[in-house]
């Protein structure tokens, strides 16, 4: 296999066999990419979501999250918007935008991984969420035709993909023109190297593969963004941190 392709592989199978130990609650005690990786459960999962957002959801849905922050906290979500969720995991975030979005809205969860899937289809009906879909397929090549979304969310993800320009393009593509990206990822500061990346945590781990805060910047401009923001939230390594990230593409 390629680089890439074993890179895909690797994460899918770590995300995996987190679905298939979060299918048992008692055993669901951190995300994937914590304590492995970081030893530290405060900058990963479940208590990033404050507000009440944890009352909205299954509890299920709550204890599989795996991301650094809450996307749709900044988002700005409308009534009767459509959302898409990139890497959508167990589906906290699909919930929460469809909360936010109501019944005139609709809130996709795109995710690669089969367990990911049935435990987010089985959040959402214990939710009893039905303007929401859980659909399959790779964040480079979103299932989805051109001009179909109104806002972008993903939450500790796009760190994950081997391809990021390829990421940043389609989620250009599906947006209509105006719409937005509100997305939380770890974000490295500009003077680390890529292997200062990688010594300080693995691909998998969502530290490795992180984008810099210039370099996030440059890709999103060459795809065409405007209104572009990368703002840190908290640090989850030394020299790495939790960001959010939004963009807007402009209207015709």
């Amino acid at each position: 296999m390629t680089e890439k392709s074993d890179i895909t592989e690797l994460v899918r199978e770590r995300y995996a066999a987190a679905a298939l130990q979060l299918t048992d609650v008692s055993a669901a005690s951190a995300s994937c990419c914590v304590p492995t990786d970081l030893g530290n459960g405060d900058v990963f999962g479940s208590v990033l979501y404050t507000g009440g957002e944890g009352a909205e959801v299954p509890e299920e849905a709550l204890l599989a999250s795996l991301g650094c922050g809450n996307p749709t906290a900044v988002a700005d979500l409308r009534a009767g918007e459509t959302v898409l969720d990139l890497g959508s995991g167990g589906g906290i975030d699909v919930l929460l935008s469809a909360r936010r979005v109501g019944p005139t809205g609709f809130a996709y969860g795109l995710d690669m991984t089969d367990e990911m899937l049935a435990l987010a289809r089985s959040n959402a009906a214990k939710a009893g969420a039905e303007n929401v879909e859980f659909i399959k397929g790779r964040i480079e090549e979103i299932p989805l035709p051109d001009a179909a979304i109104d806002v972008i969310i993903s939450n500790c993800v796009i760190n994950l993909s081997a391809d990021k320009t390829a990421v940043i393009t389609e989620m250009y593509r599906v947006l209509k023109p105006g719409g937005r990206l509100g997305i939380s990822d770890v974000v490295a500061e500009n003077h680390l190297s890529e292997q200062d990346r990688i010594e300080r945590g693995s691909y998998a781990g969502c530290i490795a593969g992180a984008l810099s805060h210039q370099e996030y910047l440059d890709a999103l401009a060459a795809a065409g963004f405007s209104d572009l923001s990368v703002e840190y939230t908290h640090e989850v390594a030394p020299g790495m941190h939790g960001a959010i990230v939004t963009a807007v593409k402009p209207s015709d």
